[in-house]
């Protein structure tokens, strides 16, 4: 403790020396020396200058001092940061530009990277989450397929590799309100979710170990979003009812604010998974998903492998239901992000390549000013500056530029983050719950501060090369600046083409994308999607609990509807176009070969006007009438894809479908052909597709569309008041028109965020690559002036010096061209799955997409050449 209290008085007494006191130290010194010199014989001159340079320099001697009383290393950096900051202050073109251009790459890098986090790094929101697992089937027509619930119940019991193992699907249910009733979104699981999960509520309790048995009293618990919304966060509400679907249900608590399901989600009550239905009585009837806890040092391929010898047991023991059903299990991280991880990790590379190209860009500014100060350089260096120091007088300048433009991207990238929530359509960001509450966090912080470091790295190797000392002696000895250095030429040619390489990436990718987008927003839809309304609607099952009655409402509901001034026709279907392929049914043909093979197809059922209303072309047959009724024989319509595939070369006009087992109340007669309406997903493949009248199977729910000679959005109002006039207890939700719908379904999202987003990234580095080659040509011309004056003196044309700044500037961009043609072809192959329906290496698009960038480059190099053609001799060699 006596050495280290030393240690301070000694750095306090040496910071109180003034520079008055080094001054009068230093002449009492000399002083001495002076006056010994003085009285052996020579002059007061001669015996100062000797004083001197045994002293070796006053300056040289202050320095000294001085770092005897401070900390060299700090006294060092805030000279080096004083003096850095009177540089940028003295160039604030310089400045600003290089702020605003690492500003942008940081800006969108980080907050790119803010999505990445919330969606893949982010660890979920559940105890030992690395230890959970989806657990699902799979099949040759589905790689994540449901689970049955009879399937689910042998796995349970079969399985030893799970410490539990639950269900959940997500659905709707309808609650009375005030105004009317209203559909919400529920979650329902098995009794043991949450526990498995690892979520408890914060009022209230879980399910009961019973509470998704048959016959066991209704509960439920609410999200937290639904208890301050709906109930005003009452701190009463664990026992109050809520009436869904017709049933008392009690809530028996509240899940926690951060709570998060993705693939249930949004959900505002979460229920126990009765098995009172008849899908869960069959075996062949799936619509669940399993999320399951691995036992302590179980991997998830070891649970692959055992859930995989239970699949091939009840395949043997289940033929029929479950021929080709085998099993998938994945880490539950991947379930939740997989849909949205290639686009982001896309979107990650390529706001990673923007920054690349506006660190590259500063590099060449640093790099030009390196140029333009070498000769203080050289003096500075001649007067006792070692390399180094002045070296790190440029890595502190650079260190100020990304602290001051990091700092800038950062405050820019808060309002990024939410420009880029906003531009979700509001039903997929309710079903993505890890984006609604990105932040810049500790691990966002950390990658802005390590990208922030490389490039401050760049900065400070970039002039490194030009400080050495034979150098600095070459640049001292310069006695002009007519030739343009050699080094700064070759690194910054070298700077150029990574540009153009970089922005070649980029523009190919968005070229890409952008060609994927339109071929997606073009795909045949086999109907006509505009003066189309649309809505679901949900009527109470116990009101309608016949057949019959269930027919009588729809049919007055679609001619309350039909009477609406403007419409011209109306349908129901029980799944909306453009949504996904499934509610898919197993069938076979009568007079057909069978094998137990599984033939799966989409199920619809439509109502006579549907097909109309959609104006769908009737490939042969008929449309349904609204005589296909209970009281008439079964019929089917059939798509053209299941009729080309069942029924290549045949008729199949006539010809019965049936079940697996061709059961007489499952047989119906082909009636009609229609063309193949895409039912799926934009980018999703046609399939097989069969239509069965909702006369002949009706149901409570199903989504309404309505053709209309008018602005569909102006109807979508009266919609609603028309039914609730024929029913006032049915819900209604999500009016939208058909080309709102299509306009914000995911796969079109998917595709045009990251084709827009690629596209402004590769705009700005188009941008970028075309100012740094600019920068260079008109630099380099700039540094050849005298050349220049000497060849036009000579007899030269302005169409030579054109030609000779043009083929340098044509020379880089053919490089830059060929190299990022070359990493496109290697890079697209990483963005197949954003794709669709366009190849990866398309020649058009690298053939655009060059001519694009030469052309640019074209642009930005005649500038410097007509700049150096119009060079006067004269004036040239008289400045030189």
């Amino acid at each position: 403790m006596k050495h280290l209290r030393s240690f301070f008085l000694r750095l306090v007494g040496a910071f109180s020396r003034s520079e008055h006191d080094i001054n009068s130290e230093i002449e009492a010194n000399l002083q001495l020396h002076v006056d010994d010199k003085v009285r052996a014989g020579m002059t007061v001159e001669e015996a100062r200058r000797d004083a001197i340079l045994r002293l070796g320099g006053i300056d040289p001697a202050k320095e000294a001092w001085r770092e005897r009383r401070t900390i060299p290393l700090l006294d060092n950096l805030a000279q080096d940061t004083r003096f850095a900051l009177r540089q940028l202050c003295k160039n604030p073109g310089f400045t600003a530009t290089a702020m605003l251009m690492l500003a942008t790459g940081i800006c969108a890098s980080v907050a790119i990277f803010a999505f990445v986090d919330a969606a893949l790094l982010k660890p979920l929101p559940y105890e030992s989450p690395a230890r959970l697992v989806a657990v699902s089937e799979h099949s040759p027509q589905c790689e994540r397929c449901n689970l049955s619930y009879q399937d689910y119940l042998d796995w349970k019991r079969l399985n030893t590799v799970f410490t539990s193992l639950e269900i959940y699907n997500h659905n709707g249910a309808t609650i009375p309100t005030a105004s009317g009733p209203r559909m919400v979104p529920i979650g329902r699981v098995s009794a043991g979710f949450f526990s498995t999960l690892g979520v408890k509520p914060i009022l209230g309790g879980d399910f009961s170990a019973r509470g998704d048995a048959a016959g066991a009293p209704r509960t439920a618990l609410l999200s937290y979003g639904a208890w301050q919304t709906t109930y005003g966060g009452r701190a009463d509400i664990v026992g109050q009812n809520v009436i869904l679907d017709d049933t008392p249900t009690t809530i028996i608590g509240v899940l926690p604010r951060d709570f998060q399901f993705a693939p249930a989600e949004p959900s505002e009550y979460w229920v126990p998974l009765q098995p009172t239905g008849n899908c869960e009585k069959r075996r062949s009837c799936h619509n669940l998903y399993g999320v399951a806890r691995l036992k302590n040092g179980t991997s998830v391929e070891a649970a692959l492998s055992n859930t995989q010898l239970i699949a091939r047991q009840l395949e043997i023991q289940y033929p029929d239901s479950n021929r080709d059903r085998w099993a998938k299990v994945l880490p539950l991280s991947e379930v939740i992000s997989g849909d949205i991880q290639p686009l982001l990790l896309m979107l990650l590379c390529g706001a990673g390549l923007l920054l690349l190209i506006a660190c590259v860009n500063v590099s060449s500014l640093v790099l030009v000013r390196t140029e333009g100060r070498k000769r203080e350089m050289a003096v500075r260096s001649a007067l006792g500056a070692s390399p180094s120091r002045l070296w790190r007088q440029f890595a502190t300048e650079g260190l100020l530029l990304v602290v001051a433009g990091g700092g800038a991207g950062l405050a820019v990238c808060y309002w990024a983050i939410q420009l880029l929530l906003k531009l979700i359509p509001e039903r997929m960001l309710a079903s993505m719950p890890y984006f609604l509450r990105i932040t810049l966090n500790a691990r966002v912080l950390a990658f802005a501060t390590v990208i922030s470091l490389l490039a401050a790295t760049l900065f400070a190797l970039t002039p490194r090369s030009r400080l050495s000392k034979a150098a600095l002696r070459g640049d001292l000895a310069e006695g002009s600046r007519t030739v343009a250095g050699t080094s700064w030429r070759r690194l910054g040619s070298k700077l150029v083409i990574v540009e153009l390489a970089t922005a070649m990436v980029l523009l190919v990718g968005a070229g890409l994308l952008g060609k994927s987008l339109y071929r997606v927003l073009h795909v045949e839809l086999a109907f006509h999607p505009d003066h189309l309304a649309t809505l679901n609607v949900n009527a109470s099952g116990k009101r309608y609990d016949t057949d019959a009655k269930m027919v009588k409402w729809a049919r007055r509901t679609l001619s309350s509807i039909a009477s609406l001034p403007g419409v011209k026709s109306a349908g129901t279907s029980s799944m909306m176009v453009v949504s996904y392929n499934g509610n898919s049914q197993w069938i076979r043909f009568v007079g057909k070969p069978y094998n137990g093979e599984h033939n799966d197809v989409n199920f619809r059922d439509v109502s006579p006007g549907y097909f109309e209303t959609l104006q769908a072309k009737l490939v042969r047959g008929r449309f349904f009438t609204d005589a296909d009724d209970l009281t008439k024989p079964k019929v089917v319509i059939i798509n053209r894809a299941l009729a080309d595939h069942y029924f290549p070369g045949e008729d199949p006009l006539g010809r019965q479908i049936g079940n697996t087992t061709l059961a007489p109340d499952s047989l119906k007669e082909i009636v009609g052909i229609v063309d193949n309406i895409r039912e799926g997903a934009l980018d999703n493949e046609i399939r097989p597709a069969m239509y069965l009248p909702f006369n002949q199977d009706p149901d409570s729910g199903f989504d309404l569309v309505v053709r209309t000679s008018q602005s569909p959005q102006a109807i979508l109002p009266s919609l609603s008041k028309a039914i609730h006039d024929v029913d006032p207890d049915v819900a209604t939700v999500r009016p939208i028109t058909m080309e709102d719908r299509i306009h914000d379904s995911p796969a079109a999202y998917m595709h045009r965020s990251a084709a827009w987003l690629v596209g402004g990234f590769a705009a700005l580095a188009l941008l970028l690559g075309v100012i740094g080659l600019y920068g260079v040509i008109a630099y380099s011309v700039s540094q050849r002036t005298r050349e220049v004056g000497v060849r036009m003196a000579l007899g030269a044309q302005r169409g030579t010096v054109y030609r000779m700044v043009l083929q340098e500037a044509g020379i880089l961009s053919a490089i830059g061209i060929v190299a990022g043609v070359l990493c496109s072809l290697a890079s697209a192959t990483l963005i197949q799955k954003l794709l669709f329906e366009t190849p990866p290496r398309d020649v058009t698009t690298l053939a655009v997409v060059a001519g694009v960038l030469g052309m640019a480059s074209l642009l930005a190099s005649y500038l410097p050449a007509r700049q150096a053609a119009s060079v006067n001799p004269v004036e040239a060699l008289r400045a030189e």
